[in-house]
């Protein structure tokens, strides 16, 4: 069997065909419908990557509870938030909580199927030797392109899969502006104008939490974002 995929979703018909679709993909799918049937499972046997919607039965919040928990148990399971609550206080209370991804169920299923393979790679990788020729070194950061991890100041900065493509994309260039769709397009994401702003804006914070005086992203007003030279 392939890798071990767990579906914590309450609508039926939804949680049904993420995983027919995934099975057919070859994946290992474990579905529930509740936080409380899922932690059981996992204080058993853990999965490999976990899919979770937010609400969940009678609990509005029970995803974040559940994603709390996984985090406390592995520091690096891929965690995704699949959820039809598209609001930023949500989005940014998922990444707080230690969510890999936060997507919204208004994308296709191959949009889902590249964000888990990007993560699972992501996971794979981690447990190869550094290639240094794969490591771009500007000022305090050193990017791992292979690894898809990024260290500021010595520390590493926690990003997703979308963040750390669209600081790739300002940092592989750096100087050149880049605009909110050559973003969308190196982070493989189609989305509006605001939620690419709303993603630099987490970025920015992250990076600001192991370096409180980081300010390598400027914002260029009317044309999009670069990475200055340091």
């Amino acid at each position: 069997m392939g890798r071990r995929i767990a579906i914590v979703e309450d609508e039926p018909a939804i949680r049904a065909n993420y995983s027919e679709a995934l099975t057919r993909q070859g994946y290992e799918v474990s579905s529930y419908d509740r936080r409380s049937t899922a932690l059981a499972a996992f204080k058993i046997r853990l999965p490999e990557l976990a899919i979770i919607d937010i609400g969940l039965q009678d609990e509005p919040e029970g995803g974040f509870d559940l994603c709390r928990d996984l985090r406390a148990m592995s520091d690096t399971l891929p965690i995704i938030f699949l959820t039809a609550r598209d609001s930023e206080l949500d989005t940014v209370s998922g990444f707080r909580l230690g969510a890999d991804d936060y997507l919204t169920k208004d994308i296709g299923l191959a949009h889902l199927q590249a964000r888990i393979a990007a993560l699972f790679r992501r996971l794979e990788l981690m447990q190869v030797p550094v290639d240094t020729a794969e490591l771009i070194q500007q000022g305090k950061l050193t990017l791992d392109r292979e690894r898809m991890t990024i260290n500021f100041d010595g520390q590493t900065v926690a990003l997703t899969v979308t963040e750390f493509w669209l600081v790739h994309a300002l940092v592989k260039f750096v100087g050149h502006v880049k605009t909110r769709e050559q973003l969308m397009q190196a982070a493989n994401i189609f989305v509006d104008e605001d939620t690419i702003s709303s993603h630099i804006k987490r970025i920015r914070k992250k990076f600001q939490a192991v370096s409180a005086d980081f300010s390598s992203i400027e914002t260029v007003y009317g044309l999009g974002y670069r990475w200055l030279e340091s």
